[in-house]
């Protein structure tokens, strides 16, 4: 069947697309830089500092499947351009708020807000590439602005906060949504999927509080938390998700189509996603300290130190889309796995005075390996739902890989840091108290070592180190057999999908689309 070829308007229409995906980047980027600011200005509590930081994530997640699906049913410009308004609105609130209630507020609705963006830019690429070729170079283009936005944010920041207030980082987002709200219309066309009913509200309040309740949960345990609330909000959480399943069952028209799992191709690359995203958190906020607290750089050279990592990453997907045109996307994803293992097997060597070189050739390596998973993985997900399901699709690759990090940074965190307590000993002169706040963390053993006498300190500090770097190889261990398990499962699961540059040889059914005249 003769697939349509996207033209000058498909493309120009995917640089306004990059530009929310752009901006929900940054913002991600921005704001711990400008935490110092706004908490001498507001005075937040340590509770509303938290919230500031965590609701935005926590919202995003909780929301996507339900405005996944929302888009299919609506429209899904529509949709984009109603969280592009909203999210604009919420920036400036953001900026402008007096207290630390109404930032938490502000950045509440940002959250709901950016919910809308991410499933709907990646269901209107894939409703406007329908070559399969096309389709992959355009999420690829779509995933590089997205790292683009994680490298550009700090300094787009840093520079806005040496000449203006805190709340100036939060106004960069009215600007690129009235760009978005202007360009939109001219250059995006709607889709919405014919012939949809209502949305199942119970089946929204399941979703939400289940996703909700689950990530919770999993980023208590990762921030060290103890006592039965986390254990007792991921149960929770996990009893919602399973009547929500349930519920699906039985409706006409469910809020996720479960028989989208039925498809090989779908379950497999979200499978192969999730283990993926799993294991990089951990391992980056261990690589983070390690720069910091080990090698002794300064927040600005360490920073400098993740470029290369970021350059290879966006090499990967660039290369990703002509390598799935020659070879099985699933092939190409396992080799570059293999080299993601090879990666992590170079980070257990690590040791405290091995030097940054081991540590950045093997997040190098670990980075250029996972990429074209990253991108064809993603392409096989939305390209294997039918078009009226894009949106929901979408929205469970972004729901799996939020799940992904939350739970590989509570798994592979909680690794690290049971290493570092078994092999940290404590010098007897410490005092009982500074002595438990060392075994927490490496920076607490700094900032005790910095309160010690010299011969203490320098013992203290070395084991300390040490004891450190073993909790990096431990989880840098775990991570290359995580990695492997992915290499294996995309090597099996997808080996059946053909390279991108092969037509189909069963008709591709027609996509359900509506055209808005503008």
């Amino acid at each position: 069947m003769s697939i349509d070829r996207a033209g000058k308007r498909e493309w120009t229409g995917l640089a306004v697309l990059i530009l929310p995906t752009l901006l929900l980047s940054i913002d991600v980027s921005v704001l711990h830089l400008a935490v110092p600011a706004l908490s001498a200005d507001l005075r937040p509590t340590g509770a509303q500092l938290l919230w500031i930081n965590d609701i935005y994530g926590f919202l995003i997640a909780g929301f996507l499947i339900t405005m996944g699906t929302l888009g299919d049913r609506i429209g899904r410009r529509k949709l984009l351009l109603i969280g592009a308004a909203a999210f604009g609105v919420a920036s400036v609130l953001a900026a402008y708020a007096p207290n630390a209630e109404s930032l938490i507020a502000a950045r509440a609705l940002l959250g709901v807000a950016g919910a809308t963006l991410m499933p709907s830019v990646l269901s209107l690429i894939s409703n406007m590439f329908r070559d399969p070729a096309q389709r992959t170079v355009a999420i690829s283009l779509w995933m590089t602005g997205f790292t683009g936005g994680m490298v550009i944010g700090p300094l787009v920041g840093g520079v806005l906060l040496e000449h203006f207030w805190w709340g100036s980082v939060f106004l960069l987002g009215a600007p690129v949504m009235a760009v978005l709200l202007v360009a939109g219309p001219l250059l995006l066309p709607e889709y919405r999927a014919p012939g949809s009913g209502r949305i199942d509200l119970p089946s929204v309040v399941l979703s939400i509080t289940a996703a909700l309740a689950v990530i919770y949960g999993v980023k208590e345990f990762a921030s060290g938390a103890t006592g039965w609330t986390p254990a007792l909000s991921v149960a929770a959480g996990l009893a919602l998700a399973i009547g929500f399943v349930r519920r699906q069952r039985t409706l006409a028209d469910p809020l996720i189509d479960l028989k989208l799992f039925a498809e090989r191709r779908f379950g497999g690359a979200l499978a192969t996603l999730l283990l993926v995203i799993m294991v990089g958190p951990g391992v980056g906020l261990l690589s983070g300290q390690y720069l910091q607290l080990v090698a002794g750089l300064s927040p600005l050279g360490a920073g400098l130190w993740t470029l290369p990592p970021t350059v290879a990453v966006i090499v990967g997907f660039v290369l990703s889309p002509a390598l799935a045109r020659r070879f099985r996307p699933g092939y190409v994803g396992a080799a570059g796995l293999l080299v993601s293992v090879a990666g992590f097997v170079l980070l257990a060597q690590v040791g405290a005075g091995s030097g940054i070189g081991p540590l950045v050739a093997g997040q190098v390596l670990f980075f250029l390996g996972g990429s074209p998973l990253l991108v064809l993985g993603t392409d096989m997900v939305v390209g294997s739902a039918p078009p009226e399901r894009s949106g929901s699709a979408a929205a469970l690759s972004e729901t799996a890989q939020e799940f992904g990090g939350a739970l590989g940074l509570a798994l592979f965190g909680s690794l690290a840091a049971a290493v570092y307590r078994a092999r940290l000993a404590v010098p007897e002169e410490v005092p009982a108290e500074a002595a438990q706040a060392a075994r927490d963390t490496l920076g607490g053993a700094a900032t005790v070592a910095a309160r010690q006498p010299a011969p203490v300190a320098a013992e203290l500090l070395d084991g300390a180190r040490a004891a450190f770097t073993d909790g990096l190889a431990a989880t840098a261990a775990a991570g290359a057999v995580v990695l492997l398990v992915a290499a294996i499962l995309s090597a099996v699961a997808l080996r059946q999908v053909p390279p991108t540059g092969h037509p189909p040889t069963t008709p591709d059914p027609a996509a359900e689309r509506e055209t808005i005249p503008t």
